[in-house]
């Protein structure tokens, strides 16, 4: 067997001092993690943190800036992900709009509140990923490079 991680991508939004997560059914239960998502065959990086934060949350995600690379591998799974973080701002908001299978809702919550739910994480990265944003970490978007 070939042994590939899986590639994902997640959206670091902070808004009046909130941040913007999706809770959602996972098979370990309802869970917390950022707008996220696997890169699709053809699809730059930054392309899909967009359709991945548009698709769960309904808002238009601008990336500005990369948060980090992150390399984590699920204990009770064989599974390893490697996710690319990135920051950036709403461009607009569809709050019509149908949210992803299995996401519950997208909230806007504060840091306390996200420490406070530590139990309910989808994975480390999450709390890694707003931690390393509040420490401003910002790369630029050249650091990724897509050749289509």
């Amino acid at each position: 067997m070939v042994w590939k991680p899986h590639v994902t991508v997640a959206a670091v939004i902070e808004r009046d001092g909130k941040f913007l997560l999706v809770e959602e059914e996972t098979d370990e239960g309802i869970r917390f993690n950022q707008p996220a998502g696997h890169l699709e065959c053809g699809e730059a990086l930054t392309e899909a943190v967009v359709r991945e934060a548009l698709e769960e949350t309904g808002y238009a995600f601008v990336p500005r800036f990369l948060v980090g690379i992150y390399h984590w591998r699920h204990p009770r799974k064989d599974i390893t992900y490697l996710r690319f973080a990135f920051g950036g701002e709403i461009a607009g908001h569809d709050a019509d709009r149908a949210l992803d299978t299995g996401i519950l809702e997208a909230r806007w919550l504060s840091l306390d509140e996200i420490r406070a739910s530590a139990d309910r994480h989808r994975s480390p990265m999450i709390l890694r990923c707003i931690e390393d944003w509040q420490a401003g970490r910002r790369y630029p978007l050249e650091l990724v490079t897509h050749y289509a």
